[in-house]
């Protein structure tokens, strides 16, 4: 099936990124290769574009769409935590641009079978990379019911996670648990009614932290950042739109770190420790515009940070 994915805050994420049409661009998070598509349209037939992506359906949408431009094409399968190696084996030194679109694509939540979405039955899968060996059914049926717990806490940010945790191992004792169905029917069940009536879905939370869990998301952010942001030529920018403040947090946090100059303790009367900027934070998050809302609702809490490396 066709990688289906509607690119958010497309215009305003391209226009901060690409500044050179003959420099290099990659795209960390190719997904449908709507981001791609943009980028490559900035670009002359000097420039090169990048596209990495652990999703083998991600891949194969990103060759045939962008089969036809007039740039130089890279597309490579892998994590984008590999940047580094990823750019040594290009024998790439310095880009001018990165972008990452963090998140659960609209396709992998639109196949029922990648088990992402809890609006639809599935077997519990959740692997942006399909050839993993990890899955949500190991998290659920082999976590102990503190570290669920935890999990949820951490990642979705549940007030109810201890209950929920306590009734999926109640419910696992008897049977593994093997769907996203019966999944959300223990998290309704451990959910009060009360609770259940307003807000979002009271399986999002859950869904969003077992899935951050399988896939390491939030574990592999900082020093994917952190490469990216040395990997960069002087002027060139980085590019993040985050979709919760889980990874929002990570992604503000690296460019304030990085942005920083003296760092020493403000008692000292000089300064000891020689740290330099290395890039400046361009502007407040970008959000998504009411008209973008009313056509992609699923790009409500979407923020774009920028950043611009800086000569040291």
């Amino acid at each position: 099936m066709e990688f289906h994915h509607v690119s958010v805050l497309l215009k305003e994420s391209v226009d901060a990124l690409v500044t050179n049409p003959e420099g290099i661009y990659v795209d960390c998070t190719l997904g449908g290769s709507g981001h791609a598509e943009q980028i490559i349209n900035q670009l002359h037939s000097s420039g090169r574009f990048i596209g990495i992506d652990q999703d083998p359906a991600a891949i194969q949408t990103g060759k045939d769409r962008l089969a036809n431009a007039s740039c130089q094409i890279d597309i490579v399968q892998d994590n984008f935590q590999n940047i580094g190696r990823v750019l040594d084996e290009l024998q790439v030194s310095k880009v001018d641009g990165i972008l990452f679109d963090l998140g659960v694509s609209s396709h992998q939540l639109d196949i029922a079978e990648r088990g992402f979405s809890y609006m639809q039955d599935a077997p519990l899968d959740m692997r942006m990379n399909p050839n993993s060996s990890f899955s949500a059914y190991d998290v659920v049926n082999d976590y102990e019911e503190e570290q669920l717990a935890q999990i949820i806490i951490d990642y979705g940010e549940d007030r109810w996670a201890k209950r929920i945790a306590k009734f999926i191992v109640e419910y696992r004792n008897v049977k593994p648990i093997e769907t996203t169905g019966e999944l959300v029917d223990i998290i309704k069940r451990a959910i009060p009614a009360a609770a259940r009536r307003d807000g979002p879905h009271p399986a999002k939370r859950t869904f969003q932290a077992i899935r951050i869990e399988v896939n390491n998301e939030l574990g592999i952010l900082k020093e994917a950042f952190n490469t990216s942001i040395e990997r960069l030529a002087i002027g060139g920018r980085l590019c993040i739109i985050t979709f919760h403040s889980l990874e929002d947090r990570i992604a503000k946090q690296t460019m304030q770190n990085m942005a920083k100059g003296c760092i020493c303790p403000k008692e000292l009367p000089i300064c000891m420790c020689t740290n330099k900027p290395k890039i400046k934070i361009l502007g407040k998050p970008r959000i998504p515009s009411e008209a973008e809302l009313e056509e992609n609702p699923r790009a409500r809490s979407a923020k774009l940070r920028v950043a611009e490396k800086v000569a040291l």
